[in-house]
């Protein structure tokens, strides 16, 4: 009978503690009393959205989706992929919203970790965070070596190649056949090391960029988002040119068939391209070194999301007005077709541009994905789930350096051993679950804290909630079908974050409240003996 008492008395003190809400007050109390520097403006968050946004994904997806895939396993959207942006900007919006209204109410460091938290429980913001590491940490280290794909191929417009093995994946990690030559042709040439038979290869590009992304981010937010506004202008830069020059030369009667592969071609585009539209849920995580974040946070994820789809439908309009996209097309087009259109227009230097413009979309894409990954990092150390020394800031910088620094390392590693094809379809389901779960997050705050301050109300509530968790579900569901490994891997992830949970967040946890409680019940103690 004991035995029964004592195991449903841990049952319940158990799902009381995996199931605490932690109320905003003491997020904002604490975020007052130890946070980071106040350095944001309106202008830096836009820049900081826009720079998160736009990376390779309008030099290089867009191509795909207005064409389709050349083994026809993705229909082409043809002109209509100004509808896809427009559809794929809506479904985003909604989402956005919900961001806007959580980080303007509470606006600390942690974004969709701690609206969690506020709402469903330490053990889903737990998972959340978890999640968010997919998007943000594995995200970095994803786009790193992007980067030094990118960096290569300008290279290559100079006739300057790296060697192959400081310039590539870990052979290890190599899955395609291209790849595997070009390591085999290298070999052939010059004097790679080996280890254990097997080529050397280390991706010093990749590693080089994060090192350098990582140390201008511990000199402080002010200067990273400098850096940032410097790329931005470079990529917009870029672009306009681009659609300035190509429009010259469009062919109205590109844009017939508007649609050619129908409604099922349009939403395949918006598909594609919403991946295109991820970042501006960064700018959340960034909200405590806002100096206005009640006013400017909204204006800062919304406006850069409108600025962003601007951009992406003006370059749809000029790309499938110079390239006839209902016939077969060039695989070039298919794989860089703005450095491609530019090239069938003998403007060879405009498309050396374009490669600019896809390096500093990348750069500032990696600035905001490690600020990220370190904010909520940081949310996680507060909360007592990972180690307080991650909470210090630096003395001059205002920064958590150590925090900093140890996400930097840690994609170099990432960089030396992790499977990218198969990291970045995982990042997907990351940016899904988030976003879900803030627009769930939203709805049950509204239920059970009503009269909280809203700075920023989502508009059309439950609506608007309701279908940006039926918009991100969606997508999730068709993502799912598609034929791949990542699909069983999600699940596994959190599997994985579930374990490590029960086994160190919780129990330190427990342990640090303990601590707490003791050191109550002493002061007590003394204060009777007073």
């Amino acid at each position: 009978m004991a035995e029964k008492f004592h195991r449903a008395t841990f049952s319940r003190n158990f799902l009381r503690t995996i199931t605490r809400i932690k109320n905003p007050d003491e997020m904002l109390a604490e975020a007052k009393s130890e946070g980071l520097e106040k350095t944001l403006g309106v202008f830096d968050l836009i820049i900081l959205g826009v720079g998160a946004i736009i990376g390779s994904g309008i030099f290089a997806v867009v191509g795909i989706a207005a064409a389709g895939s050349a083994d026809g396993s993705a229909l082409g959207a043809g002109p209509g992929l100004v509808v896809s942006m427009i559809i794929a900007a809506i479904a985003c919006i909604f989402s956005a919203l919900c961001y806007s209204e959580f980080a303007t109410m509470i606006p600390v460091a942690g974004g969709a970790y701690t609206y969690t938290f506020a709402t469903l429980g330490e053990f889903a913001a737990w998972m959340v965070g978890w999640v968010l590491m997919l998007e943000y940490a594995i995200g970095f280290i994803a786009v790193a070596c992007a980067w030094s794909n990118h960096f290569v191929q300008f290279l290559s417009g100079f006739e300057k190649v790296l060697p192959a093995w400081i310039a590539h994946p870990p052979v290890w990690l190599v899955n395609d056949a291209f790849s595997a030559a070009k390591i085999a042709a290298a070999d052939s040439a010059v004097h790679i090391p080996t280890l254990f038979g097997l080529p050397i290869c280390i991706n010093l590009p990749a590693i080089l960029i994060v090192l350098l992304i990582t140390m201008i981010l511990v000199k402080g937010t002010k200067d990273s988002t400098k850096m940032a506004g410097l790329m931005v202008f470079i990529k917009l830069a870029v672009i306009a040119l681009f659609v300035v020059a190509g429009a010259f030369f469009v062919k109205p009667e590109n844009w017939t068939p508007f649609a050619p592969n129908g409604a099922a071609g349009i939403f395949a585009g918006a598909f594609l391209i919403f991946f295109a539209y991820i970042g501006f849920d960064a700018l959340a995580t960034a909200a405590e070194e806002c100096k206005n974040p009640q006013k400017d946070l909204p204006i800062g994820i919304i406006g850069s999301l409108i600025i962003t789809t601007i951009v992406y439908v003006s370059v749809a309009l000029v790309l499938t007005g110079l390239q006839d996209t209902s016939a077969a097309v060039p695989m070039g087009f298919l794989k860089a077709p703005m450095a491609y259109c530019m090239s069938l227009l003998n403007m060879n230097w405009a498309a050396g541009l374009i490669s600019i413009g896809s390096l500093a979309g990348l750069t500032s894409v990696l600035l905001v994905l490690e600020m990220a990954a370190t904010r909520i990092l940081y949310a996680m150390s507060r909360d007592h789930f990972i180690s307080q020394r991650f909470q210090k800031l630096h003395p001059k910088f205002k920064t958590p350096a150590l925090l900093t620094w140890t996400v930097g390392l840690l994609a170099v590693v990432g960089i030396l051993t992790l499977n990218l094809d198969v990291a970045a379809e995982l990042c997907n389901y990351g940016t899904f679950t988030s976003f879900i779960i803030v627009c769930v997050a939203v709805l049950i705050l509204r239920k059970t804290d009503p009269e909280r301050p809203r700075p920023f109300k989502v508009p059309f509530s439950p609506v608007t909630p309701a279908l940006g968790i039926i918009c991100c579900g969606g997508l999730m569901v068709y993502k799912s079908m598609q034929p791949s490994g990542s699909a069983l891997l999600f699940p596994v992830w959190l599997g994985v974050g579930a374990i490590i949970y029960l086994l160190y967040g919780f129990v330190k946890n427990r342990l640090n409240e303990n601590k707490i409680h003791n050191e109550k019940v002493e002061l007590k103690k003394q204060e009777m003996m007073k």
